[in-house]
């Protein structure tokens, strides 16, 4: 187990380079995001998932939300982009946004009990981005014990976590600790499940019709 102070240069190179690696080997990793810090595994190894789920004391019915480094990445994820979430995307990505979408049959990922679909965000945050890019995908929860307040920083993290976690990369206090907004958009409509940092009234800025929490 290290941390890496990101705010370094130095560090920030040597913690990244530690956390690839990590995650290539299946261990987990702590990384800051552009809302809290989250707890992270490469999504495409169960294993590595299941760590994660353990760590934080959550059963399968409670799967992950997966980060990604680019938009691209998302069409690599499913069969077909719906407009709805291409639209989405532009406008808030990277940022605050997860959107929940089928993925394709195809991958080979076990994230839980997930009916089919994933929650897939992209992070404003040069730390997750630079990690991501490196790793592809990976399933992020918020880096706390459930029932724990979510970590702030790494150290916080570090505190909750543990032994549990190879690496940690510090960069300082969370920018913003409001949630991502999640939206549903399996559907014909887009439909907001949470509303977070973004309001139902910016989403409908992209698209009219969404719908809020409950609506039907």
């Amino acid at each position: 187990m290290r941390l890496f102070d990101c705010r370094k240069v130095g560090e920030r190179d040597s913690g990244i380079k530690a956390a690839v690696s990590a995650v290539k080997a299946g261990d987990l990793v702590v990384l800051p995001t552009d809302t809290v810090y989250g707890l992270g595994a490469d999504a495409f190894k169960s294993w590595s998932v299941d760590s994660l789920l353990q760590t934080k004391k959550r059963g399968k019915d409670m799967a992950p939300p997966v980060l990604v480094g680019s938009r691209k990445a998302l069409d690599g994820l499913t069969i077909s982009v719906p407009n709805m979430v291409q639209d989405l995307v532009a406008a808030f990505w990277p940022g605050p946004l997860t959107v929940v979408m089928h993925y394709s049959p195809t991958l080979q990922w076990e994230l839980g009990d997930t009916d089919g679909t994933v929650a897939v965000r992209m992070p404003l945050h040069p730390v997750a981005i630079e990690l991501l890019q490196e790793t592809g995908p990976m399933a992020v929860s918020s880096a706390n014990k459930s029932g724990e307040p979510p970590a702030a920083t790494a150290a916080e993290a570090k505190e909750q976590l543990g032994y549990a976690v190879s690496v940690y990369l510090e960069a300082g206090p969370s920018p913003d600790t409001a949630p991502s907004t999640i939206v549903d958009c399996t559907g014909e409509t887009p439909q907001v499940l949470r509303e977070g940092a973004l309001t139902l009234e910016t989403i409908q800025r992209v698209w009219p019709s969404a719908l809020g929490p409950g609506e039907d």
